[in-house]
């Protein structure tokens, strides 16, 4: 019976933002280890529940896994502290035959630009050559050669918002088991493209990039081509390695892999025109939600995107709607001073508030405003069914429900930052989602998964912050050179 290692590490850093990423924000999130592991994503929708399931009858190592919300670039010394267990714990269950490694492929850290880079090539450096290595990674991902070459295989996610997770795990599951019985020998080869994919044009389902993938799905048709991906890039990771790029693997035939990967390469370069962002202000889209008063729209906060590691208190749309007035509308805000101030005064209380805008200057400055406090909640809720990012428990810390006198708008105050990945996070705090005319979610594509059940029709708002959509906007310093379209490149 095969031992297989299950390993994760799991963060999207964002150059962009001042405050760095610390080793109590994995903490918070997930930081788990042997059987918790196991309990944590054995009935999830993420990568590692596919890891588990995929493995069958093999021996389960459950190692280690450590995830945080998309924040700004790790620390030097988060980042050694983490990897140094992980590789200590990997050391100790030792021996293994394989390893399943949950990795990202946009993580940043202050001293290894290129994190998942180095902390693969590490492991490889500890289990020798031999012992194979599968992983994982986000669409997101700025991939680099070091991934590539620390690792037998690599597969990434192909939907945006990401809802085949689990079948990714399962993938890379069943590639890890073919090498370790023989069945396969897989062949690698990866292509670097000099482009980034604006964020805004990152919808895997619209007709600008579903081409590309049905070329990929076409291409898989070939029983000698074991995965392919399309690494979309993300642009808040200020490296090198940040941009477009394809993954290839065949069973043993390198050469069909570097032609398939040439071919997805061409198709993806043909279209670069239509990866070029459309942005829509603020005021365009108030417009457009008051020309269709039948239909209810999720504004899409592209500047403030919490899962793109933005500050989750932006302020620009809640003040936009509540000076139009157009309707019931919806805003979620993280505050935790707020939240205080509300848990003194008491439900029912009508209090003045300096709403959001406290992380940094970029999202808007603190909206005042007059409340009355409607209710408060512990800020826990579950997600049963598949959405982005496969999680299935969250907490946003204390949470308040207000209701803004003189208009009708419902803010959620949260304590923690929170992605906008389910309707969970409003139902749980009483609060009916089709009751509104507007909602307003800080994301650019993953809440589409969740808010398509209540909405008729999303806007993704160009607005500012640390993830905003105008890649000309964004002071780069570190990133490879020529890049399309920053470099109009024929």
């Amino acid at each position: 019976m095969h031992r297989i290692g299950i390993l994760a590490l799991l963060h999207e850093s964002n150059t962009f933002i001042e405050s760095p990423t610390t080793l109590e924000r994995f903490v918070q999130d997930v930081a788990v280890f042997g059987q918790d592991l196991l309990d944590k994503f054995r009935a999830s929708h993420h990568e590692i529940g596919g890891f588990i399931q995929g493995l069958g009858d093999a021996q389960i190592v459950p190692i280690g896994a450590y995830r945080a919300t998309p924040a700004g670039a790790i620390t030097r010394e988060t980042w050694e502290t983490i990897v140094e267990d992980l590789l200590a714990r990997t050391g100790r269950a030792m021996p293994l035959d394989g390893l399943l490694v949950a990795a990202h492929g946009a993580a940043v850290a202050e001293h290894a630009r290129d994190a998942d880079g180095d902390f693969l090539s590490r492991l490889r450096e500890l289990v020798g050559p031999k012992i194979p290595i599968v992983a994982t990674l986000d669409p997101h991902a700025n991939l680099s050669s070091k991934m590539v070459g620390a690792c037998d295989a690599l597969t990434a996610y192909r939907t945006n918002p990401h809802l085949d997770q689990h079948a990714r795990g399962l993938e890379a599951a069943s590639m890890l088991l073919g090498i370790l019985r023989g069945s396969i020998r897989p062949a690698i080869h990866a292509e670097f493209l000099p482009m980034i994919i604006n964020i805004e044009r990152q919808s895997t389902d619209e007709p600008h990039l579903k081409p590309i993938y049905d070329l990929a799905d076409a291409q898989l048709k070939d029983p000698r081509v074991l995965s392919n991906s399309i690494l979309l890039g993300f642009p808040y990771a200020d490296v090198q390695e940040m941009g477009s790029a394809i993954v290839v693997i065949t069973d043993d035939d390198p050469a069909l892999a570097r032609r398939l990967a040439k071919e997805l390469y061409d198709a993806l370069w043909q279209a670069r025109e239509s990866m070029e962002g459309v942005l829509i202000s603020v005021e365009q889209a108030l417009d457009h939600v008051e020309q269709h008063p039948a239909k209810r729209f999720c504004l899409l906060d592209m500047g403030d995107n919490v899962g793109g590691g933005s500050a989750a208190d932006g302020t620009i749309l809640a003040r936009a709607l509540a000076d139009r007035r157009i309707g019931p509308s919806f805003v979620c805000i993280y505050d935790p001073p707020s939240v205080e101030l509300c848990q003194r005064e008491g439900i029912g209380q009508s209090i003045e508030l300096s709403l959001g805008g406290k992380t940094d200057a970029k999202h808007g400055e603190p909206w005042r405003c007059k409340a009355t406090i409607a209710s408060f909640h512990e800020g826990k809720f579950t997600e049963d069914r598949p959405r982005h990012g496969g999680i299935s428990q969250f907490d946003q810390g204390a949470t308040v429900v207000l209701q803004v006198d003189g208009c009708p708008m419902t803010v959620l105050v949260t304590s923690r930052r929170m992605v906008p990945f389910s309707l969970n996070q409003l139902s749980s705090c009483g609060i009916d989602p089709k009751s509104f005319r507007v909602l307003v979610a800080k994301g650019v594509h993953a809440p589409l998964a969740a808010y398509c059940e209540v909405c008729d029709g999303f806007l993704r708002v160009n607005t500012p912050g640390s993830t905003c959509a105008d890649l000309f906007e964004l002071d780069y310093r570190n990133r490879r050179k020529p890049l399309y379209p920053l470099e109009k490149l024929t």
